[in-house]
């Protein structure tokens, strides 16, 4: 089963639906949809002591076992919008692209860096039946406008305050992937106000240490070598090299598979650029250059949610069991059969683990002057090798960053 560790500005807002649907979808249900104001109004949760746990939520009939991550997620020429239609949103001269479904306490999910809000489909028709589910492709991704633009974590962060204000969602439980963990933390650091509760799956922003296929992008020059990624050669061999890695059982085989998935859904040499930029605002060759770690002090009071897989060579779980330590009152699951997706890898586990944390957990409640004191007191930080909170010791594989943009 795994782990699951003890407490411790717009302009033209212009809405429309997709104008092109996938005519293998027509007549598909596109979801229920009660208007911007639904979020809003939802009655927040009462605060709890208690909840239930994932065992106590049926598992979802339709996302049982591992998901095709090739079979998810839109192609160019192939579309695959799935139960619900992707709408548009224009914000600041740019179009961005969306999903909304549901009703109940607003859910956030970001994805990570170059996917889209596909990643979520596994999970989205699950979790609708009980929040306003929003999962927007993020600036440069996907459906979404690629432009010369900031696509820093804050930068996405502020895309994503700025969706929510044209949707009339005032407050919201954010869930990121990989980069979108990164995007999330930075969402709650930001706009403490809008931010009910924080789940980080597979989170980029914690330690230096990620794989070498990401440090790649920080190297002089790799930029020449974006147009030749869409060859058929190169992705014959990139393949190849997937398969032997999955046929020895290595770490980073467990996202093979996953990874050319993402790579195969960029469109273009414009799309591919895009997250080169977006990896390098945050990557250099040594690793992450940003860390969530210096204000995690700051989300005591906001209830914490980390998820992540075992076998993650993208992102080490060494990350996850740091950022718990760090994070007082956090919870840790580790899904021990998955790498960096674990909402493919288990998709009904995932729906239950969340579902069980958002019932049990009151939403957080924003006082500015206790904000204001934990930042006069600051971060306490505990001598190295010495226990966080908890009384767990930081795993010593993940190499600690001094600070932080």
């Amino acid at each position: 089963m795994g782990d699951t560790a003890p407490t411790v500005g717009t302009t033209d807002p212009t809405v429309v639906a997709d104008p092109d649907p996938d005519p293998g979808t027509a007549g598909a249900p596109s979801g229920t949809d009660p208007g911007p104001d639904a979020a809003a109004a939802a009655a927040p949760a009462p605060e709890a002591t208690a909840g239930p746990t994932p065992d106590d939520i049926p598992a979802p009939d339709d996302a049982a076992g591992p998901v095709d991550p090739a079979a998810i997620r839109y192609r160019p020429g192939v579309r695959r919008e799935g139960s619900f239609r992707v709408r548009y949103v224009t914000i600041h001269g740019y179009r961005r692209a969306y999903v909304k479904a549901g009703s109940g306490p607003a859910l956030l999910l970001i994805h990570g860096i170059g996917d889209s809000s596909d990643t979520w489909r596994p999970v989205v028709a699950q979790l609708a039946e009980h929040y306003t589910v929003i999962a927007p492709d993020l600036l440069g991704h996907g459906r979404s406008e690629k432009p010369k633009a900031d696509y820093s974590v804050a930068g996405f962060a502020n895309g994503m305050r700025d969706l929510l204000t044209v949707l009339e969602v005032d407050r919201v439980s954010v869930v990121g992937h990989s980069l979108g963990g990164g995007v999330a933390a930075q969402f709650a650091y930001q706009f403490p106000d809008r931010c009910e509760r924080l789940v980080l799956v597979g989170s980029g922003g914690v330690g230096r240490t990620v794989s070498p296929l990401l440090r790649v992008a920080a190297v002089p020059g790799v930029e020449t070598l974006m147009p030749l990624l869409g060859l058929p050669p190169v992705r014959a061999v990139s393949r190849l090299g997937a398969g032997l890695m999955r046929v020895f059982d290595t770490a980073l085989g467990r996202d093979a598979e996953e990874i050319l998935a993402v790579l195969d859904a960029l469109p273009d040499t414009e799309a591919r650029m895009v997250i080169l930029r977006t990896l390098r605002s945050s990557i250099d060759w040594h690793g992450q250059v940003i860390t969530m770690l210096d204000r995690a002090y700051l989300a005591e009071g906001v209830p914490t949610l980390i998820v992540w897989g075992r076998r993650d060579a993208i992102i080490p779980v060494g990350h996850g069991r740091l950022i718990h330590t760090v994070m007082a009152g956090s919870e840790l699951e580790i899904f021990d059969r998955a790498g960096h997706f674990p909402h493919h890898t288990d998709p009904a586990r995932f729906v239950r683990v969340l579902r069980a944390f958002m019932e049990r957990s009151g939403p957080a409640r924003f006082d500015q002057s206790r904000w204001r004191d934990q930042l006069r007191q600051g971060r306490r930080v505990p001598e190295r090798g010495s226990a966080g909170p908890g009384g767990v010791t930081p795993p010593s594989d993940v190499t600690h960053l001094p600070g932080a943009h």
